[in-house]
């Protein structure tokens, strides 16, 4: 247990300098490498087994430094620099003051800023069904409905919260972590998801609406968190109304390219944003009368928005990931999955428990797969053992690592979509902890109802 004694530790330390005002990225990088070397002290391997060690546990440390930048700055954060620089460039157009404009017309009749969040929210779980990635997800919505949300009178805090927790509840039957779920529950994947999974994440998304609704409101007004609702006549607007389209160009072309739409045609989100990038320059080339020199000036907006987001969130992911590893490197999810094999319980507290431990080690982590795919290895031979329905013990235990995730100061999805709203982590996690919570105790019921306990 001392490797789970080591891990909560360090957790703690992370929080406390976090809300003392120290640089996140360099917390999460300090305390992720320090992880690394006391894993390698301890006598554990420092590394994953697909990365070739060193020789020496120092340098182990710094090896998984320089695999996270090439990862995840290679992989993940070139999306969302990708996406960033989009952003910059839509904005740096007028095109996202055009669609403030427009959108602004016929939603001024709903005077609750409230009501357009639950909406929004509702819209970004549909998203959810067509970006399986949360962290991809997240920066998507940021950067298209973000900028709307924050217009229409949403608070930026909520507004980002919004846009953080969307792939907190599992909509799409072909998701890996489903798949998986159904295997491991011993049932068809067209049962497990539709008649089991579907049916309880429809009613948590619905409860974590109404709790939106109602915990943003009351946040915004004891912290008297500023709300941006501009008047719409003083929007000036120099783009044609055509350019409202544009920012949308990444959220129709996941749509469009998705293999299906088109049969045969598919593409990353990577391809559809450069595709994106393209078609605003090529409209803004036709709009200005062919000035070649004018629209590439303008492109290196697109540039600028790239390299800041590079600077305020790509090592942030960087750091999460160093510092995560460390956390199970050093043993403390092993140590979590012991004390759930040990636990002589009943089969309702026994799927309590695996569920506790799933949000806590993702909670930990930031991580939603990590955490689920290391449980559900248990679950089986546990419910074997108990007599029970593995379907009983293995839905909660899905659900609970997404929703564990957006409730992470750490995890991907957070740490990007705070840092392109530019306010701290732990105000997300505050503004996601009791939507989450309901959406755990509403997922927990549904299991109840819908879920047998025995085979």
């Amino acid at each position: 247990m001392l490797e789970l004694f080591i891990g909560l530790i360090v957790t703690i330390a992370v929080g406390y300098f976090i809300v003392k005002g120290y640089r996140p990225a360099g917390v999460l990088l300090t305390t992720g490498v320090l992880l690394l070397i006391i894993t390698g002290l301890l006598g554990h391997d420092v590394l994953p087994s697909k990365i070739a060690s060193t020789g020496n546990l120092f340098t182990d440390a710094l090896e998984y430094v320089k695999y996270m930048l090439q990862y995840r700055g290679g992989g993940l954060g070139m999306q969302i620099m990708l996406l960033c620089g989009f952003a910059s460039y839509m904005t740096h157009l007028g095109a996202n003051n055009v669609v403030v404009k427009q959108f602004s017309r016929p939603l001024s009749a709903i005077k609750s800023p409230y009501v357009l969040l639950v909406a929004a929210y509702i819209v970004a779980c549909l998203m959810s069904l067509a970006v399986s990635s949360a962290t991809g997800l997240g920066v998507l919505l940021m950067a298209t409905l973000f900028p709307m949300m924050t217009a229409m009178g949403i608070s930026r805090p909520a507004a980002v919260a919004v846009c953080a927790s969307p792939a907190a509840i599992i909509l799409s039957p072909t998701s890996g972590d489903v798949v998986i779920a159904a295997e491991k529950s011993g049932l068809p994947l067209d049962v497990f998801a539709v008649q089991t999974v579907l049916p309880v994440s429809v009613c948590a998304i619905i409860v974590m609406a109404a709790a939106a609704f109602f915990w943003n409101k009351y946040l915004d007004k004891k912290d008297n968190s500023p709300m941006e609702r501009v008047d719409v006549s003083s929007i000036e607007v120099k783009a044609p109304a055509f350019y409202a389209l544009l920012p949308f160009l990444p959220i129709i072309g996941v749509f469009l390219f998705n293999g299906r739409t088109i049969p045969g045609l598919e593409l990353d989100i990577y391809t559809i944003v450069v595709l994106s990038i393209f078609v605003g320059a090529l409209t803004d080339f036709v709009t200005k009368g062919f000035k070649g020199k004018e629209v590439l000036e303008d492109l290196e907006s697109c540039y600028q928005g790239m390299a800041e987001a590079f600077k305020g969130v790509v090592m942030l992911l960087v750091a999460a990931g160093v510092f995560a590893q460390g956390l199970m490197s050093i043993g403390a999810i092993d140590n979590l999955l012991h004390l759930a094999e040990i636990a002589g319980a009943g089969g309702v507290a026994l799927m309590l428990i695996l569920t506790t431990l799933t949000v806590a080690a993702a909670i930990a982590t930031g991580s939603g797969n990590a955490p689920f795919y290391a449980f559900v290895e248990l679950a089986p031979s546990l419910a074997t053992k108990m007599g029970l329905n593995p379907a009983f013990l293995i839905i909660p235990m899905l659900q609970a690592s997404n929703l564990g995730r957006t409730v992470s100061p750490v995890s991907g999805v957070v740490v990007a979509t705070s840092g392109m709203g530019k306010i701290s982590p732990f105000e997300v996690v505050k503004r996601t902890s009791v939507p989450v919570l309901c959406g755990l105790i509403t997922v927990i019921i549904g299991t109840f109802v819908l879920v047998p306990m025995v085979p």
